[in-house]
């Protein structure tokens, strides 16, 4: 047989105080702020032939179980396919040509979620 004894001293009331600390935390407002820092990095990134997918950038918060996401998203769609993606990996065209990848996305979004990690990072410091 196996048996697992824990044992504790003192108390929990640090614990329980950043907690709720962390419960009062402005994630939300937080994360607006970022998204539209997204869309304006990712629009001024966006190579711009007809100005269209440059401009169809937006973001959406989502929270889920206790989670929340920050989703960018483009919604310039030809035929069922986002063009943004097109750019981003480079695509076949209709006459056997091929468009070469431009990677647009990763450098504009890089500064981004590293001060966003930062951002986060001191606010969960602060409780």
């Amino acid at each position: 047989m196996f048996k697992v004894t824990v044992k504790q001293k003192g108390d929990w009331n640090r614990t329980d105080r950043f907690l709720k600390n962390a419960q009062k935390m402005k994630v939300k407002s937080l994360l607006t702020g970022y998204g539209q820092a997204g869309v304006t990095a990712l629009a001024s990134a966006t190579p711009k032939d007809s100005s269209l997918t440059a401009s169809s950038w937006d973001f959406s918060i989502n929270y889920k179980r206790g989670r929340y996401t920050i989703e960018w998203f483009n919604t310039n769609v030809n035929r069922g396919v986002v063009i943004a993606i097109l750019i981003q990996y480079g695509h076949g065209t209709g006459t056997g040509g091929y468009v070469r990848p431009t990677d647009y996305i990763n450098p504009a979004m890089k500064p981004i979620f590293e001060k966003l990690a930062d951002e986060l990072w001191k606010e969960v410091k602060r409780l």
